[in-house]
């Protein structure tokens, strides 16, 4: 297969390209980005090619698959052009900005017949496939109520130019701030967790200490306290921020009728499980990534082994849409300090 990619920003270089780079049915690689130098350089890293327009990648018969690695205001244009033109998409998460712009790449991608995976990457760490299969044995009954965190010190030091002037920090460019950068796999992880869906939000936001280029207020909000109700009548709590100074969260946990499950809690036990007569059995399975410890995340794997066999994705464009539908409700909870239907 050959593929192309759109954007070299910092999810390209550390995670689509070196994962297509070392998957062996991958031919080539050619990238895109509106800054050729960017191309260029990550063309050099991972011996590819670049075009100049994006066009170039979409009438090019022999690309089979395209990744959509734009800032996500873009994701609707390029991903919707992409599937159009014939190529199967894995897009980078939010899907889109609305459900209107994220219908317009479902509706494509019915009408090209094309894969589309959307990349809500923490469906497919070990612990958490690890824990969904716990879930489901019975072996701790019914979840009753979960809390999920998600946080580190900010995009700042990821973005390719590590800066404060990042689009992350940009409402037209991001949208919802930490909400749809790392809320949105959260979100994600409850729906793919519990077979369930979020049916009711409340939510507080700010902005406390964020600054842009220029130093003023960013205009997104860099932390965000959400409570959630799912179609099942659990009960959850979720925290997402940019301001996590020093160590970085990805934990959750979840209270059973038969005992608690904790997940990314523990430095060298990645599953805790403290069953109800205070038994504990301890997984060691593999420590997740984060932005300092960059490893394989599986996502390009699942896709290319998607396309070539025709498989369903483990994140269809449907399941991100219902992840978006998640933040978009805990955004209008937040603004209007209201309760909200998703």
């Amino acid at each position: 297969m050959k593929v192309g990619i759109i954007g070299c920003g910092s999810i390209t270089k550390f995670r689509h390209a070196p994962e297509y780079y070392d998957n062996p049915h991958i031919t080539e690689i050619v990238f895109y980005d509106r800054n050729p130098e960017r191309a260029d350089a990550l063309a050099e890293i991972f011996d590819g090619k670049v075009v100049r327009s994006v066009e170039e990648l979409f009438e090019d018969e022999s690309i089979v698959a395209i990744s959509d690695c734009s800032s996500n205001e873009s994701h609707h244009i390029f991903s919707t052009q992409a599937l159009l033109s014939g190529k199967h998409v894995l897009t980078e998460k939010p899907i889109a900005l609305s459900v209107e712009e994220a219908k317009e790449i479902l509706e494509a991608q019915k009408k090209s017949g094309k894969i589309l995976m959307v990349d809500h990457n923490q469906r497919f760490t070990k612990a958490h496939q690890k824990a969904k299969e716990i879930i489901q044995s019975g072996e701790l009954g019914k979840v009753l109520t979960f809390k999920t965190n998600f946080g580190h010190g900010g995009p700042e030091s990821w973005g390719v130019n590590k800066s404060n002037s990042t689009w992350f920090f940009k409402k037209s460019r991001s949208g919802y701030g930490v909400a749809a950068d790392l809320g949105i796999h959260k979100l994600d992880l409850v729906h793919y967790l519990l077979d369930d869906q979020i049916e009711q939000v409340s939510a507080f936001q700010g902005t406390l200490d964020k600054v842009d280029e220029h130093g003023d207020p960013i205009e997104v909000c860099d932390n965000i306290i959400c409570n959630l109700r799912t179609q099942k009548g659990r009960l959850g709590t979720a925290a997402f921020s940019w301001t996590y100074y020093g160590e970085e969260d990805n934990s959750t946990t979840l209270y059973c009728e038969k005992g608690i499950m904790k997940i990314y809690h523990h430095d060298q036990y990645q599953i805790e499980v403290i069953t109800k007569d205070e038994e504990r059995i301890n997984y060691k399975l593999e420590a997740i990534q984060t932005n300092d410890n960059q490893t394989n995340t599986g996502v390009i794997d699942a896709f290319v082994d998607c396309v070539r066999n025709g498989k369903e994705p483990i994140v269809t464009g449907q399941d991100a849409v219902d992840s978006l539908k998640a933040v978009l409700a805990i955004i209008e909870s937040a603004e209007t300090n209201q309760v909200v239907n998703v």
